[in-house]
């Protein structure tokens, strides 16, 4: 078998360049061609890196785990992508997980640190997980980056722009004319929603609109919640012409109970959705979404935890590229004649 000392040699560089290129060392500043010579060395010599040897020198698994809330759900279908083609390219393996089986009490995160399983989490905790509760959950020196949430301390976190994609959903309903628009958000508690919620109050602010709380439901994302604060709002008077719903999970669930009220979408009401998945096209009617860069969250949350763990300290990201996107379908329309 080929050794580190025979690819160095073959490329004219030196050994630790050939070990620390084929380790896929992020830290590593070299030229390109200086690295495409050491892996077409390790290619004409038929080289093969000794993972297990590897993992006991440094410690590591050449494992990361990502944890979401339902591994079921179309809406991380992108986030997923991102996280396995980014943790590929440096040959790591990305396990997944449910955070809604991680419980109070439970020891499931500190045993996979401990037992050496895995090197570092992708964590998207589930909204009912307060800050305090996490830091319980997991060992003090576990390296975690949070998706799509923040807690303060020292963990690092990547994040959506949530204010710009609420803000952006909110603007297409005034730009349609609406001025009662309502929200139908997360539960208190959850630094997304409170995100989103600012989102949605700076558009109508710009657009010189009243703000109603009597508008405004947090009662979180999930279709049977968001199908209640529908049937909430739509017993308020007046009641709004359009509605944000922060989640398109939840935007289901809302047409669900538009439809059962009789109420016609987008006639009476129109209905925009943050976040966009292919469920939000088969629809009735097809949703107006905002669609958002989770693919680019993934790739950049095992970007960020992998330098965590070549001992660069946590950072807290917020993924701007791609912007959001309005997808304009057809649960969206200019308000209904005033009586």
């Amino acid at each position: 078998m080929a050794t580190l000392s025979q690819i160095a040699r073959l490329a004219g560089v030196s050994v630790s360049v050939a070990s620390r290129v084929l380790n896929g060392d992020p830290k590593l500043r070299t030229r390109p061609d200086t690295r495409d010579r050491v892996l077409k060395a390790a290619k004409d010599l038929n080289y093969t890196a000794n993972y297990a040897g590897r993992a006991l020198r440094l410690a590591r698994s050449k494992a990361l785990a990502l944890i979401i809330p339902a591994v079921s759900s179309p809406l991380f279908a992108d986030l997923l992508s991102g996280a396995t083609e980014a943790a590929e390219a440096q040959e790591y393996t990305l396990l997944i997980g449910r955070s809604d089986r991680i419980t109070a009490g439970s020891d499931t995160l500190r045993r996979l640190v401990g037992e050496g399983r895995v090197d570092g989490f992708l964590l998207q905790r589930s909204d009912d997980l307060s800050d305090q509760a996490l830091e319980n959950l997991v060992a003090n020196d576990a390296r975690i980056v949070l998706v799509t949430s923040r807690t303060p301390g020292r963990r690092g976190s990547v994040i959506l722009d949530d204010v710009a994609g609420a803000r952006l959903a909110t603007e297409h309903l005034v730009s349609l004319g609406h001025t009662r628009i309502g929200l139908i958000g997360g539960v208190p508690s959850s630094d997304i929603a409170r995100r989103r919620e600012q989102g949605y109050a700076l558009a109508l602010h710009e657009a010189n609109l009243r703000r109603r709380e009597a508008w405004v439901r947090r009662l979180g994302y999930s279709p049977e919640m968001a199908a209640a604060a529908m049937e909430s709002l739509m017993a308020t008077d007046p009641r709004p012409t359009g509605v944000v719903v922060a989640n398109v999970n939840g935007a289901i669930g809302a047409l669900t109970a538009l439809r059962r009220l009789g109420i016609d979408v987008p006639g009476e009401m129109s209905v925009v959705a943050y976040h966009d998945e292919w469920v939000a096209e088969h629809t009735w009617p097809p949703l107006t979404t905002v669609k958002m860069p989770y693919y680019q969250v993934g790739v950049q949350a095992v970007q960020s935890l992998l330098s965590q763990l070549s001992g660069s300290p946590p950072q807290d990201v917020v993924v701007r590229d791609p912007a959001p996107l309005l997808v304009q379908r057809m649960s969206t329309a200019p308000p209904p004649p005033r009586p």
